[in-house]
């Protein structure tokens, strides 16, 4: 048995599986395809950062996508680890400017929506007053025209 390993983390609420730390370093470098010097040079330039389980680190499913796609930037890309800690520093804004774009959206429409509610509401109200200023004539007979007329408005002291 590794002497690195040490019973699992508790998963916390709205932490997903993919993140959570799992993995110790020999079977995460053999997962991403890699050395664990490499992982461990990865940590220190901060371009993966694992979890911890007292002085071990602990990568998660996430980490080790993370690790690949590092190792495919490099070897297939040749893009220079300055140039993959950039690469991954701009998608993570990305992705974070993408969260609050969505929640922006959402609470737009969520404006917008009471809004119109407030709108209609406001519209029903003066609707309203608007009937109750009008005063019926007695009933028409067949021959008479009927005639609306509005309510003199009376003024009210102390407003």
């Amino acid at each position: 048995m590794n002497s690195e390993r040490q019973p699992l983390p508790p998963v916390h609420a709205g932490e997903g599986e993919d993140e959570r730390p799992v993995y110790v370093i020999s079977i995460a470098a053999e997962l991403a395809g890699m050395h664990p010097q490499t992982l461990r040079t990865y940590d220190r330039m901060g371009l993966v950062s694992p979890g911890r389980a007292g002085r071990s680190r602990r990568y998660s499913a996430r980490d080790v996508a993370l690790l690949r796609e590092v190792a495919r930037l490099s070897q297939q890309e040749g893009v220079g680890l300055a140039g993959i800690g950039r690469i991954l520093a701009l998608q993570q804004e990305v992705s974070a400017l993408r969260a609050q774009v969505r929640e922006l959206v959402d609470e737009l429409a969520a404006q917008r929506a009471r809004s119109s509610a407030e709108l209609a509401q406001a519209l029903t109200e003066q609707a309203n007053t608007r009937r109750r200023d009008l005063v019926p004539l007695p009933p028409p007979s067949a021959q008479q025209v009927v005639v609306w007329r509005r309510r003199p408005h009376h003024r009210r002291t102390g407003e």
